[in-house]
């Protein structure tokens, strides 16, 4: 599966029917929510350790932001929600779960609002992921990949925000998945029997959810190498490895693909 653009899949998109006007699909309302029990926790992906936040400080942030669509549309985040593609939500690898972004755009200064609620992107040169809608909105759909400033709303930003933005005697709500022609059922997550052989070891996780959304996110990253992703639930931890293969040189091949696409170390493991 060819990628453009850093994160770009030239099969990926808004499906059959989108909501009919996605301009007026409005930006996340920031409130001050009660932090994830789970997704805040300490993980490490691709042989890098993270540390998420764990309160919700000012920050600020410049780099490359790319998108996701489809192809994950109605699968788990990492915090347990379904991912909504036509929503106003993005991944981030240590802000806090869930908190509030305001992402510009530094080509043409358009700015969202969106609601963390998953974890990513893992490549190197990346530093946000955000929703389908998010991406039409800034202008970046057909590159794939853009270049943006992202600052954090605190709580006290959020209840002005929210009184700005809310019309008044309408409820504040949280992002629904839109009705769509779209398979939204969450991919089945393959199971791990103790299969022999050579694996690239992805991540760790104490949690099964965070092994989930991880997996979701490394199939969007791997294409079609993504098939191979599999979770082992030995010993009270899940793993995200990537195999099996039938010897330690191909193993050792794949490793050295998937250190060149994300810059980072990937760890190989035999059982």
């Amino acid at each position: 599966m060819t990628k453009q653009g850093g994160g770009y899949y030239k099969d990926d998109g808004p499906g059959d029917n989108p909501p009919e006007n996605i301009d007026a699909i409005p930006d996340a309302i920031p409130r001050d929510e009660p932090l994830h029990r789970f997704a805040n926790k300490a993980y490490s992906v691709l042989g890098k350790d993270y540390v998420p936040l764990n309160q919700r400080t000012a920050y600020k942030e410049t780099g490359i932001a790319s998108w996701y669509g489809r192809k994950f549309h109605g699968q788990k985040t990492s915090s347990g929600e379904p991912y909504d593609m036509y929503g106003m939500t993005a991944a981030h690898p240590t802000l806090p779960i869930p908190s509030y972004v305001r992402v510009t755009n530094q080509r043409n200064g358009k700015s969202v609002i969106l609601r963390v609620n998953d974890r990513g992107p893992f490549h190197a040169d990346r530093v946000i992921d955000l929703s389908w809608t998010a991406a039409y909105k800034l202008g970046y759909l057909e590159q794939g990949s853009t270049q943006v400033e992202l600052e954090s709303i605190l709580p006290k930003q959020a209840t002005a925000i929210a009184i700005s933005t809310v019309p008044r005697g309408e409820p504040v709500t949280q992002p629904i998945i839109r009705s769509a022609s779209l398979n939204t059922a969450a991919a089945p997550l393959p199971e791990m029997h103790r299969t022999q052989g050579y694996f690239i070891q992805i991540g760790a996780f104490g949690n099964r959810d965070n092994a989930e959304a991880l997996r979701a996110h490394m199939a969007r990253e791997l294409g079609a190498l993504g098939d191979k992703l599999v979770i082992d639930t030995a010993g009270g931890l899940f793993r995200v490895q990537l195999g099996p293969w039938a010897d330690a040189a191909a193993a050792q091949q794949a490793g050295s693909q998937v250190r060149e696409s994300f810059g980072m170390n990937a760890i190989a493991v035999q059982r």
